[in-house]
């Protein structure tokens, strides 16, 4: 696969390099295939190798259902050519393909569209729109933050601004994400300090899906009474910004997204106004699948090169419909544009792929290598899953730590067998487990990732149950199949809640790793699906997987924000803890040493004056014996002062499901 590789490589590497530096981003990266602007004319380019016939599609208006055709030339290497003389910035367009892989009735867009203008349908029916990509970037700049330094912020770019308590004017958007003077979006994630923001998938992707219950052409939904994919992991277009979240969008049925373009330019002012608050921007992306029910143009180019297929003919599916043969070199290629793409004309600083375990060794090395070549401080991570991770690092990627969350939490189904936060281990674990993650999970009983770089270490995340509703079942103080009457009620939390969330919060940011917080988790939020019309008879309760609700369950209610403000306020604390110290995200962890009171206390020194002790003891507790000298308590289970909340000395008592953190005098 290299040597039939190496010339599309060649290739790539020599566009790059004629394009930018690695000092430059902001030159515009220009795939070999979709169209390209002349001065008086537009070429196209599209490769269909075992089609008879290519027909571009020229349109006037977004919803007409035919257009202006011109018939493709066909080169030997079975690319297809034509170019349009009057052609002009803002012009629609598809392909018709005839052949033994193509449907002649549909019309497809481009799968190199640079902006996509889409129907609200489960078809996903699209049409290519010429753009000026032009953008005064100002200086703009990829994020010079190191990995290990980061402190990752998951949000999905619509919830954090949809509410109406978020105080925006853009809802839900690009726009509105930036807006100033606001309660959610930009101004959260300056108030809590964190320096990098994952989004949930902002490239173009199929958003509504079956009509509930009803015959569909050979599909029936029963699963979906919403019918929508709000969390954006059913790709479509790779290089297209989701027009969704454009001020040209519409959430209704059948109308269109994206008509005039500006989702472009709003992705990038928001990405630009992050950089210039220090906050790297960092995609989660889908490459390993595309969107199932749509007229997606992969599928209709030629199913047999971009997807891996049964002996019968159907898609291999992995839990999504269908899998990209992302070995294959023009699904390699149309990756490794895509990503490319983002990071210089988007100035995206790395990517979080979904389902990265899925993808080869040789592939993932070839992602790296290439995406180093054009910035060498890329973020790459993702879910290396099937005990990859330790395969992963040694590629160089970093990777989810389930490890992290499920020795801190407990088994991840079953909340009878409880973790470190609950003073208890699954079966098997030990306060040496607890060892292994202090130090990135890079040493010890534990040593998966070369260095704690790799270790992206969460308590939760956009899947599953967030980490308070867990709490709350681990506890006993709901079960699944509560319905929860008043939603700003349920999630006031009481003291024992409060300490675990504390505990919990502490042993993530003064870890070695990189820690991630989910949107809500820095006010113990509450997953509960709200009402709306549909046919949902789960509302009330508690939801484990809220992909499908473009509504208030995800939508982030800034109100709550109060209810647990002191909560808020550690997690403010342990940040700017982080940040005052180096050696807490430093990827050497030989220094460090390791105070075991019990099997669920222990007193971590990352360097020999600084030392931080967690009790996870639920009852009890313990009495610590200090190292020789005074020392200045920085922080404590309830306030930070940097200059020290007081002087100790030899021993000092740690509450139960508690921590501390002191620095030695000089």
């Amino acid at each position: 696969m290299i040597r039939i590789y190496f010339l599309l490589k060649l290739f790539s590497i020599l566009s790059i390099c004629l394009l930018m530096s690695c000092e430059d981003p902001q030159n515009e990266y220009k795939p070999q295939y979709g169209y390209f602007l002349k001065e008086d004319k537009i070429d196209f380019r599209i490769y269909a190798p075992n089609a008879d016939s290519v027909i571009l599609v020229i349109f006037q208006n977004y919803d007409d259902d035919d257009g202006e055709e011109y018939i493709m030339e066909k080169l030997h290497s079975g690319d297809w050519e034509i170019s349009i003389k009057g052609l002009k910035v803002g012009a629609l367009y598809g392909y018709r393909l005839i052949g033994p892989y193509n449907s002649p009735s549909v019309i497809i867009a481009d799968p190199y569209s640079k902006l996509a203008v889409t129907q609200n349908n489960f078809r996903h029916i699209a049409k290519s729109l010429i753009i000026d990509n032009s953008f005064d970037w100002e200086g703009d700049s990829w994020s010079k933050t190191k990995m290990n330094d980061l402190i990752i912020y998951e949000a999905h770019l619509r919830d954090m601004t949809a509410h109406g308590t978020s105080g925006v004017e853009n809802n839900g958007s690009y726009k509105g994400f930036i807006e100033n003077d606001q309660k959610g979006g930009i101004e959260h994630l300056k108030n809590l300090g964190v320096n990098a923001v994952q989004f949930l998938p902002l490239w173009d992707f199929a958003n509504f899906e079956i009509p509930y219950k009803v015959d569909t052409v050979g599909f029936y939904n029963d699963w979906n009474p919403y019918e929508r994919n709000h969390w954006g992991y059913m790709p479509t277009f790779f290089m297209a910004p989701e027009t969704y979240y454009s001020s040209d969008h519409s959430s209704k049925p059948d109308s269109w997204n994206g008509q005039n373009g500006l989702a472009v330019k709003e992705m990038k002012e928001m990405v630009k106004e992050l950089h210039a608050n220090d906050i790297a921007v960092i995609l989660d992306v889908v490459i390993n699948h595309v969107s199932n029910y749509d007229f997606h143009p992969l599928k209709y180019i030629d199913k047999s090169i971009y997807f891996k297929l049964n002996d019968d003919g159907s898609y291999v599916s992995q839990c999504c419909g269908n899998l990209l043969d992302t070995d294959n070199p023009k699904v390699l290629e149309y990756i490794l544009s895509s990503l490319k793409y983002w990071m210089i004309n988007y100035h995206i600083d790395g990517f979080r792929f979904d389902q990265c375990y899925l993808l080869s060794s040789e592939t993932a090395k070839l992602i790296k290598k290439e995406l180093q070549e054009i910035n060498p401080n890329v973020f790459l991570y993702g879910e290396a899953w099937n005990e990859r991770e330790s395969e992963f690092s040694q590629m160089g990627w970093g990777s989810f730590n389930a490890y992290f969350r499920d020795v801190m939490r407990g088994d991840l189904y079953d909340y009878r067998i409880k973790g470190f936060l609950f003073g208890d281990y699954r079966p098997g674990e030990d306060i040496d487990d607890v060892k292994s993650l202090l130090n990135g999970t890079s040493s010890g009983k534990m040593k998966t990732y070369v260095n704690p770089g790799h270790a992206i270490n969460f308590l939760e995340v956009h899947d599953d149950y967030c980490f308070n509703d867990y709490i709350r079942f681990s506890l006993g103080l709901n079960q699944k199949s509560d319905v929860i009457k008043d939603p700003m009620k349920h999630i006031k939390l009481n003291e024992l809640q409060l300490k675990i969330n504390k505990l919990g919060a502490m042993f993530l940011l003064l870890s070695k790793g990189v820690p991630i917080i989910h949107q809500g988790q820095e006010w113990a939020h509450s997953q509960v699906i709200a009402s709306a019309s549909s046919n949902d008879v789960n509302i009330g309760k508690m939801d484990r997987n809220p992909y499908n609700k473009d509504n208030a369950t995800n939508w982030v209610n800034w109100s709550e924000l109060s209810i647990n403000a002191d909560l808020v306020n550690y997690y403010k604390n342990l940040i700017k803890l982080r940040k005052e110290f180096p050696v807490l995200s430093s990827q050497n962890v030989e220094n460090a040493l390791f105070d075991v009171i019990s099997n669920t206390s222990i007193g971590y020194f990352p360097d020999e004056d600084l030392a931080i002790f967690f009790n996870g003891d639920v009852k009890e507790s313990k009495t610590v014996q200090l190292p020789p000298g005074d020392w200045i308590v920085l922080l404590d289970e309830k306030n930070l002062d940097l200059g020290g909340l007081k002087t100790v000395n030899k021993e000092l008592i740690l509450p139960f499901l508690s921590g501390i953190v002191l620095k030695r005098l000089p």
